[in-house]
């Protein structure tokens, strides 16, 4: 009898974890670049963005099925898998994902800070203060993975509800979205590479998979729940998507005015949704930069734990010390918007490295295993994934040089 109950236990328990990797991996992506990128694309592409969004959820959906997969058959982390094949090559790996980490984190901080400033007025460097308390107060809980999970769920939920109201309110133009995303009048390829790079690209599209390892729930007997928690990941960062572009279609298209280059997604949500719309907004900029702030700092560490192991022996505190360091960054720069673009370029070069590591991996058995098949259509799609990251890698490195000049 007790077997059974703790079999249904364990169940139960791998069930919550499943969900707080999707939503970990989820709230990651939707950050405070998340919530610029699509407001600005909206504006220049209107409804024909719904085109670019479906093609972001296939192209997000073949790179963390591809991820997740062998990470998860394998029980390894992508810098153990990097090793594994060549020496050295996940110590390089780790360092870029350092990077790319360290200066988003730093932007999730400002933008949650700047959350904080449009609800009460406060200074961004108090809410920045305000942010890493909080940050700190989940990592120093007993549980901390069980506490990471908890409050990615509650604000991703609440996110996702914020924004459906607005675009409620908005009244986006239902049936052009629909025709568009299947019928486009324009098509770009920048927002294309932009919103894949900010959806998977750098350290994001290992979140979740690096939290079921942290998890236990690894091995080939475990594939089809992995799969649906990646699934489930994409599904709820591509749901924020659309929802986000229907609620900020609905102001362009019904009100006409510009949105303006200082806060293009707040100027929205205040236009559709007046200055109620404009709180709100304040309450998903901080939750979003919240959530991605939690998840930024633990994937990075994640990728350092194997590197050193102080990392893993003091996960917590470490990952306390990386939010610490990551806010006083910020108190001194401020606005660091350089170390932003820069961390946008290693996220496209990030992304096909990662990605191209992994599928060969999916093919050595001394990583996989003598049983376990890799889906020869998701490797093939995988490549092309690749190939298009490449592409957004040199367009990102050429903004860096344009910043610089």
């Amino acid at each position: 009898m007790s077997n059974n109950l703790n079999t249904k236990d364990k169940k139960k328990s791998n069930i919550g974890v499943l969900i707080g990797a999707a939503f970990i991996m989820a709230t990651s992506a939707i950050g405070p670049g998340f919530l610029t990128q699509t407001a600005v694309f909206t504006e220049s592409l209107k409804a024909n963005l719904g085109f670019v969004i479906l093609l972001v959820i296939i192209i997000d959906l073949i790179a963390q099925l591809n991820i997740w997969q062998i990470i998860g058959v394998s029980g390894l982390r992508a810098q153990d898998i990097a090793n594994k094949m060549v020496p050295g090559l996940g110590v390089f790996l780790a360092v870029l994902i350092t990077i790319g980490g360290f200066a988003f984190c730093i932007g999730n901080i400002s933008g949650a800070a700047l959350g904080l400033n449009v609800l009460f007025g406060l200074n961004t460097k108090i809410g920045a203060i305000i942010s890493c308390g909080i940050g700190i107060i989940v990592f120093s809980s007993k549980e901390a993975g069980k506490a990471m999970d908890i409050f990615a769920k509650v604000l991703g939920v609440g996110t996702l509800l914020l924004v459906a109201y607005v675009a409620f309110r908005t009244h986006p133009p239902v049936g052009e979205m629909i025709l568009r995303t299947f019928v486009p009048t324009k098509v770009t390829f920048l927002p294309l590479l932009t919103l894949v790079g900010g959806t998977v690209g750098g350290y994001i599209c290992f979140s979740g998979g690096h939290r079921l390892i942290d998890a236990g729930i690894t091995g080939e007997e475990h594939v089809k729940e992995i799969t649906k928690s990646s699934v489930l990941a994409i599904s709820l960062a591509s749901l924020m998507r659309i929802l986000l572009f229907a609620a900020i279609l609905g102001v362009v298209v019904n009100i006409g005015k510009p949105l303006g280059t200082v806060n293009p997604a707040a100027e929205a949500f205040r236009l559709g949704a007046g200055n109620l719309g404009y709180k709100l907004f304040g309450v998903i900029l901080f939750s979003a930069g919240l959530t991605a702030m939690v998840g930024s700092s633990y994937t990075t560490l994640s990728f350092l734990k194997t590197l050193a192991p102080v990392f893993d022996k003091h996960t917590s505190k470490c990952i306390i010390g990386f939010i610490t360091i990551c806010t006083l960054v910020f108190l001194i720069i401020g606005k660091p918007v350089k170390l932003l673009v820069l961390a946008g370029s290693l996220n496209g070069l990030i992304l096909p490295i990662s990605l191209g590591i992994i599928l060969i991996a999916s093919t050595r058995k001394n990583i996989v295993g003598d049983h376990y098949k890799h889906s020869k259509l998701l490797m093939y799609l995988g490549y092309i994934v690749v190939i298009l990251a490449v592409v957004a890698g040199y367009m990102s490195l050429g903004g860096i040089a344009e910043l610089f000049k």
